[in-house]
């Protein structure tokens, strides 16, 4: 940070930054965490000394305290991927079911820009393809800052809302499926080469929510990569030039995730659960009758507070299925 020439690249500039202050956060954590344990310890031997209730009630709150901070200390380490750390790419898509299906699919698009809001994150819309009377087919955004892929990777599958229908006039009970697609964005260029004859690239009239997602030219992009399936789609920047090659750099970004996925040997079990956007598929259901729910059909971890989650109160879910990895 020191080279008169850190700036020229503001963009680089500021990764280093991030990364910066991201390696401070976890030292500063660590010597808080070292602090704290020395003092319950003094704290524990003046009890052994002389019964004091005071002193043992606030060792206690101390303790609960230390516990969580431990815990949140833990989630932090857990995400040592090479690419848990860099900024993601969420897509929504909505399943079979016309409106209710995109309404549910905007329901997700309002939860999780939430969430990445209320951690601080930078979300940008690169495609909204609106529903044809309510909700969204499908979007994409970027959801930019440290760590943004490491926690949304957890929320890669389909999504299953029951609830009664807003759009049917008899008051039925629905079942509604979207899915949900993360990939890390990826810093710099990426090692991978992808054939031109294997893509097959659209343009299109951008559309949106109105004001400044729509566009009056054909800009927008879609990439499809023929072999793998595989589709991107771009229309936030204003030439079909820039949308052509941030789709690219999507493009890359997806395959390279793909690539890794099968060096694991997990791309079958991965894949999987994007197949069928229906029954039987889902990592998560939304109940919100008979009774209010939302459980994650992979860990168990469930709560009755249906309202807070579409808030964007993921975390407990998001934690559990990080935990889950390791155990």
């Amino acid at each position: 940070m020191v080279d008169p020439t850190f700036w020229d690249d503001q963009e680089a500039a500021q990764t280093v930054i991030n990364e910066s202050n991201a390696l401070k956060e976890v030292v500063g954590a660590y010597d808080e965490l070292i602090s704290m344990q020395e003092d319950l310890e003094m704290a524990h031997e003046l009890l052994k000394e002389e019964e004091d209730e005071e002193l043992k009630a606030d060792l206690f709150a101390q303790m609960k305290e230390f516990r969580q901070k431990m815990e949140d200390f833990e989630l932090h380490m857990l995400l040592s991927d090479e690419l848990d750390a860099n900024s993601a790419v969420l897509e929504i898509h909505s399943g079979a079911g016309g409106t209710e299906s995109q309404d549910w699919a905007s329901m997700l698009l309002r939860m999780y820009t939430r969430w990445a809001e209320q951690h601080g994150y930078k979300v940008e819309t690169l495609d909204y393809q609106a529903g044809d009377e309510a909700g969204v087919k499908s979007v994409t955004l970027s959801i930019k800052g440290h760590n943004a892929y490491g926690y949304l990777k957890a929320e890669k599958g389909v999504h299953r809302l029951v609830r009664i229908s807003p759009f049917d006039s008899s008051g039925r009970r629905h079942t509604s499926f979207s899915s949900i697609e993360v990939t890390p964005e990826l810093e710099g260029n990426v090692d991978i080469e992808i054939k031109q004859d294997d893509l097959k690239i659209d343009t299109y009239r951008s559309s949106g929510a109105g004001g400044q997602h729509v566009n009056t030219t054909d800009s927008a992009v879609r990439i499809t990569h023929i072999p793998t399936g595989a589709v991107v789609t771009c229309q936030t920047e204003r030439s079909q030039i820039k949308n052509r090659e941030r789709a690219m750099n999507l493009m890359k970004a997806k395959l390279y995730q793909l690539q890794r996925e099968e060096e694991r040997a997990r791309l079958d079990e991965i894949r999987g659960e994007q197949k069928e956007i229906g029954w039987g598929s889902q990592i998560r259901s939304y109940v919100f009758h008979p009774y209010n729910m939302v459980k994650d059909h992979r860990t168990n971890e469930e709560t009755g507070n249906v309202q807070a989650v579409m808030d964007g109160d993921l975390d407990a879910f998001i934690h559990a299925y990080l935990r889950s990895q390791i155990s």
